[in-house]
């Protein structure tokens, strides 16, 4: 299962029932899990650490060093989870000394072809990237995202969790759980993900929750102090609500409003 043709380094990994295409290169502290495929014309670079049953189609390149005048060659990682997609041309880099170490991707995420995921970003589960999508360094995104072709994330922002993050849309500051991005030179809020919530089980009273949080945040006219305190009490009520007032509280960048 491993062409005749791939350079796999001695101290590389291989995990059982593991395809490698031809012309692929394995490098040094390479770790792959079992059941993963490797297509042709891959390059991974360690120290990289691979689950199991992903899938990385051919010219991607993982691993590599990231793109950061600081990064002086010190020991960081890329750390990629189970049943990942990864499709052709993307790239993810490994982390950096001083932001953490680790890229690191979650399970069951899709990445589809020329994405580019930065040097210590935190990517979680069961996300789409789209064609084109890229993250700058030290992006977090949250669990069942969707960033959409062409669509950009700003340095050192957060995603929350069921965001989605329309087409060609570039994003500055950080963007609450269920959060809806349209572009507009710069992306803006435009409601909920309702649609993607209804496709994932919420049910009515659910989004309905999170449509008056979404209201009390973005169309009140509040302040973000007032508008949060209201959110303490819609929190009472609502796990959902209690979710994107958590992730008011963490955000360190300017809220998208």
């Amino acid at each position: 299962m491993i062409h005749a043709t791939a350079q796999i380094d001695p101290t590389a990994k291989i995990g059982a029932n593991v395809s490698i295409g031809a012309y692929s290169v394995i490098g040094a502290e390479v770790e792959i899990g079992e059941g993963s495929v490797i297509g042709p014309h891959v390059v991974i670079e360690g120290p990289t650490r691979i689950g199991r049953d992903n899938r990385i189609c051919q010219f991607a390149s993982l691993g590599g060093a990231p793109q950061d005048k600081k990064f002086a060659g010190e020991h960081t990682e890329l750390v990629i989870g189970d049943r990942n997609l990864i499709r052709e041309f993307v790239t993810i880099n490994r982390g950096t000394g001083d932001g953490g170490g680790i890229t690191r991707i979650g399970n069951d995420n899709w990445l589809l072809a020329y994405v580019h995921v930065a040097h210590d970003c935190q990517i979680g589960n069961n996300t789409v990237f789209s064609n084109y999508s890229a993250l700058a360094g030290h992006v977090e995104i949250g669990d069942f995202v969707i960033m959409s072709g062409f669509s950009g994330v700003h340095q050192f922002c957060k995603v929350g969790a069921h965001a989605f993050i329309g087409m060609g849309c570039l994003v500055g500051s950080d963007v609450p759980p269920f959060v809806m991005m349209a572009n507009e030179q710069r992306g803006r809020p435009r409601g909920i993900n309702s649609e993607g919530l209804k496709r994932r089980g919420f049910e009515a009273p659910r989004i309905a929750a999170i449509k008056r949080a979404y209201r009390t945040l973005y169309m009140a006219g509040l302040t973000l102090s007032d508008a949060r305190e209201q959110l303490v009490t819609q929190a009472q009520d609502s796990e959902d609500v209690r979710a994107m007032l958590d992730f008011l509280d963490h955000s360190e960048r300017a809220l998208a409003r």
